[in-house]
């Protein structure tokens, strides 16, 4: 068994997707935490000078996605054909482009309050009502079971819930989904452990 460590900040954020990931598949892992404060002085020695990374037997993969595709991958959650991989990814990368146009380190809270509040309102929306058409009246995004995207979607849209409760009471069928990724018993473990935090 390979020896697993996850670096990030001691928040959810980018690396919560490959904490499901662990969880879902039982294996052990380091979940390194380091606080801002440090960063600076981490930061040189850092791939990239991005987190999270993940080593495993001491080889490290930087970015995000890539780190979960692996381990979506390693668990059996990728897609279990290579349209449905592509699909998977597809759905990842629509959410996470999404997700990347908040600018999450603005230090300007004015400037970040009115950023956050003309995403929420005026794009959200579009991305909620396109993913619920893909969705459909199936169980799952993709396939017949849960895959990677599912997962990817309960992270994303726990941060988005916690910014406007109400963003997405108008998709009774993405707020199903939500809750059939947290009854799933592994992530319903993990979501009652893991450090509250608020990103």
């Amino acid at each position: 068994m390979p020896h697993y460590k996850l670096t990030y900040f001691n928040l959810r954020g980018r690396a919560e997707i490959s904490r499901y990931l662990f969880a879902y598949s039982g294996k052990q892992y380091e979940d390194h935490k380091i606080e801002a404060a440090d960063w600076p002085k981490i930061k040189p020695t850092i791939p990239f000078g991005k987190l999270p990374i993940l080593e495993v037997d001491g080889v490290i993969i930087h970015q995000s996605l890539a780190i979960a595709r692996y381990l979506a991958r390693e668990a059996g959650v990728a897609g279990r054909t290579p349209l449905e991989q592509a699909l998977v990814d597809a759905i990842v990368d629509t959410i996470d482009d999404f997700m990347t146009l908040f600018p999450w380190a603005e230090k300007n809270q004015d400037v970040r309050k009115k950023a956050f509040d003309d995403i929420l309102t005026n794009k959200a929306p579009e991305l909620l009502k396109d993913l619920d058409t893909f969705l459909g009246n199936k169980n799952w995004l993709v396939g017949e079971s849960v895959t990677w995207a599912d997962f990817y979607w309960d992270v994303s849209s726990t941060t988005l819930l916690s910014l406007k409760p109400d963003l997405a009471e108008n998709y009774p069928r993405l707020l199903a989904l939500r809750d059939r990724v947290q009854a799933l018993p592994a992530i319903a473990a993990w979501i009652q452990k893991r450090p509250k935090t608020v990103m």
